[in-house]
């Protein structure tokens, strides 16, 4: 059974494709493997904005900051447990597709499939993890909204297969973008397991521009457009999937709207990096003129990005003892640059008022 073919070029979305590259490449070139140290905060950051967009589609809600302490292996009490879980799940499956994007003897499969499956979805054994369904679903859109009827159970295998086989073979001369967005389409069109397909589907999204090898996933994901935009990408799946599965319904305004997705990401990207050179420079200043050690641009950096810094973070970036990471931010908590929130093992520190207030006055200069 056949799946959604790609569409055609058109003079338009080739234009858009080729604005979008001169954009990727700007990120590549500050963002990739070559990148400076001090944005390891920014792909944290990055990390934690696409794992938002996509859990929070289907209802698993928490915070960028609860994101952020939940990826890095804490348990914000702010965050309902199940949804912890959701997210950490999330983000074993997006190691998983770190490792293999870097694999150059990775072979598509549809075990792979199952296998990012089975990630995303183990908290959940009613979705049955790594499992093809074996049963009819249908898919609700909502009160008013006319239901998606997905392809029958024992139809699934092998257009999982079909799948698995173009991902490794079909289109290869197509932009990398489009063949994601294809991959995006069909796997949440065909619905082959009980739970999870939309989580799964933007996972393989991931995993296809990732292995272009240009930027790492996080820094490619439209998944935080999507979160922003759900109803928008809700209606234009329901506008190509139709009422049930039909691959021979066009496709092209799926592509068009992820093409759109990763130009306006791109975009938000490149403007997110140039303020955050200036921040650091900012920060490298204000160590300089301080007359600290240049370490401490880490945590004052970070701290300007809103996201908090926590003794082993700090220590393990700054590649210094836990009494030294202490000393630091001890002083600059003394020097009225950060503020102590918490105690005990719970300690964090954030930007001032002070701080805050010094890194608007240079903006504006």
């Amino acid at each position: 059974m056949p799946i959604f073919a790609t569409p055609p070029k058109s003079p338009g979305l080739m234009r858009r494709l080729d604005e979008l590259d001169v954009l990727r490449r700007y990120l590549a070139q500050n963002l990739g493997d070559s990148a400076q140290p001090w944005t390891g905060a920014l792909r944290r950051l990055a990390a934690a904005e696409a794992t938002v967009g996509s859990t929070s589609i289907e209802g698993y809600g928490a915070s960028l900051e609860d994101t952020v302490e939940i990826l890095a292996g804490r348990h914000p009490s702010g965050t309902p447990e199940e949804t912890q879980r959701i997210i950490s799940a999330y983000a074993q499956a997006m190691d998983r597709v770190n490792v293999l994007a870097d694999d150059r003897r990775f072979q598509w499969s549809a075990q792979t499939i199952l296998d990012l499956h089975f990630l995303v979805c183990h908290p959940q054994p009613q979705a049955g993890p790594g499992r093809l369904r074996d049963g009819a679903v249908i898919v609700t859109r909502g009160l008013g909204r006319d239901p998606y009827r997905p392809p029958a159970a024992g139809e699934v295998h092998s257009l999982v297969n079909e799948v698995a086989k173009w991902l490794g073979s079909g289109d290869l001369t197509r932009h990398p973008v489009v063949r994601a967005a294809m991959a995006h389409l069909n796997l949440v069109s065909i619905h082959p397991f009980r739970d999870g397909n939309g989580r799964l589907a933007r996972v393989v999204q991931s995993l296809v521009l990732a292995k272009e090898g240009l930027l790492r996933p996080e820094m490619v994901s439209i998944e935080p457009y999507l979160g922003r935009h759900t109803r928008e990408y809700y209606t234009v799946l329901e506008k190509v999937q139709g009422l049930a599965f039909d691959p021979g319904r066009d496709a092209s305004a799926w592509v068009e709207f992820c093409i759109e997705a990763h130009v306006f990401e791109a975009t938000e990207r490149r403007h997110w990096l140039e303020i955050a050179h200036a921040r650091h420079d900012f920060s490298e200043e204000l160590a300089r003129e301080q007359r600290y050690p240049e370490r401490l641009v880490i945590a004052l950096d970070q701290a300007l990005l809103g996201l908090p810094v926590i003794n082993a973070d700090f220590r393990r970036e700054a590649e210094i003892a836990g009494p030294t990471a202490t000393q630091d931010l001890q002083r600059l908590r003394r020097d009225g640059w950060l503020d102590q929130e918490g105690g005990g093992r719970s300690i964090r520190y954030v930007a001032s008022k002070k701080l805050r207030e010094n890194w608007s006055a240079s903006r504006s200069r």
